[in-house]
């Protein structure tokens, strides 16, 4: 599967949506299906290697650690560089999406903390919550649905995610601690991670050479561009065998499964509350005059009805948290977002 093939799909999908708004019936819904399928296909496929050891599980450090440091950087450098500086630096976008997010943390954290669940797991509930899985799976999806003009937007709110979202819930989730210090060290700690990061700077380099009109010699663009296009493809099969590992080490440990509800409101936050939140801000937003378009409302409000981020399970993981509640999460949101992010794309284009 290659860039080309999404391309091909993608040209398929504005010819149908250049048409004033279908009829929202089963057959626009199941057209929708048919663009996203491949995408969770993949995951699908990742999970079952995983799963029936298809795939060793030590392999998926190796894929991972390609995926973050070679392919999704090209991917993103690609995206940047070819974007408008004025669509990666949009103040609306980057208004509207961080209030969303900030909301989102503070209502997950009031209706999950409890005698069961505290500062630590709430935290990373409520980071898993706000943040979606647009690095692995939201760039690739929401520009082969609606066009290049879309990775401004999502690459914009992928920034605010990794830098301040996660920065502010793992400062958070040192407040069970006794060290009255510990959650500034943790935000010191989160901010290393942030720099030691590829992707921020592949989309600040990306942006770099847009704004001076750089351009790559022909051999070093030819090589990027082969890394950009493995970055879809095997980004998403890596996210169903982090899941599934995920699940695999949860039970290997003989973790007690974690009640239905310490984790489905989660879900229902993540695939409903978010997008709902966005689209109404950013529609209130509009009316009073703030400058977002309605293209880039879209984007954000699909962004938004995306999965949880997979690599929140690996911090969860690293700070101490409960990572099967982490990952039960994850994994039914991506499950679920099969069908819940497909009409959210029948509804909205």
């Amino acid at each position: 599967m290659t860039w080309g093939y999404f391309a091909g799909r993608t040209a398929s999908y504005r010819r149908r949506s250049a048409h004033p708004r279908r009829a929202w019936t089963i057959a626009s819904v199941l057209h929708i299906l048919l663009i996203t399928f491949p995408f969770f296909a993949l995951v699908l496929c990742g999970f079952v290697a995983a799963r029936w050891r298809l795939l060793p599980l030590d392999a998926i450090a190796g894929l991972n650690g390609f995926v973050l440091f070679f392919a999704l950087p090209c991917m993103l450098y690609r995206f940047g560089s070819s974007t408008p500086l004025s669509q990666l630096l949009d103040g609306g976008v980057f208004f509207t999406w961080s209030l969303c997010a900030l909301i989102t943390v503070g209502f997950t954290l009031a209706v999950s903390r409890g005698p069961r669940i505290g500062w630590n797991d709430a935290s990373f509930g409520a980071l898993v919550a706000a943040f979606p899985n647009t690095g692995f799976m939201g760039v690739p999806l929401l520009v082969a649905l609606l066009g290049a003009g879309a990775a401004g937007p999502v690459i914009l709110t992928m920034l605010v995610d990794m830098v301040m979202t996660t920065s502010l819930c793992i400062a958070l989730s040192r407040l069970d601690g006794a060290d009255q210090h510990g959650a500034s060290k943790a935000a010191r700690s989160a901010l290393k991670g942030v720099a030691a990061n590829p992707l921020p700077w592949s989309i600040l380099l990306g942006a770099l050479a847009s704004a001076l009109s750089l351009e790559l010699p022909r051999p070093l663009s030819q090589t990027v561009g082969l890394m950009a296009d493995a970055a879809s493809p095997v980004a998403l099969f890596t996210i169903g065998a982090v899941l599934a590992r995920s699940q695999m080490v949860a039970t290997l440990k003989q973790q007690a499964p974690s009640p239905l509800r310490d984790y489905l409101p989660v879900v229902g936050i993540k695939l409903l509350a978010h997008p709902l939140l966005v689209l109404l801000l950013g529609t209130a937003g509009i009316a009073c005059g703030l400058p977002l378009s309605r293209f880039a409302l879209t984007v954000m409000v699909l962004a938004a009805a995306l999965p949880s981020a997979s690599n929140v399970s690996l911090l969860a993981e690293r700070f101490g948290a409960d990572n099967g509640r982490i990952a039960r999460i994850i994994l039914l949101s991506t499950a679920a977002a099969f069908l819940t992010f497909s009409l959210a794309v029948s509804w909205l284009t």
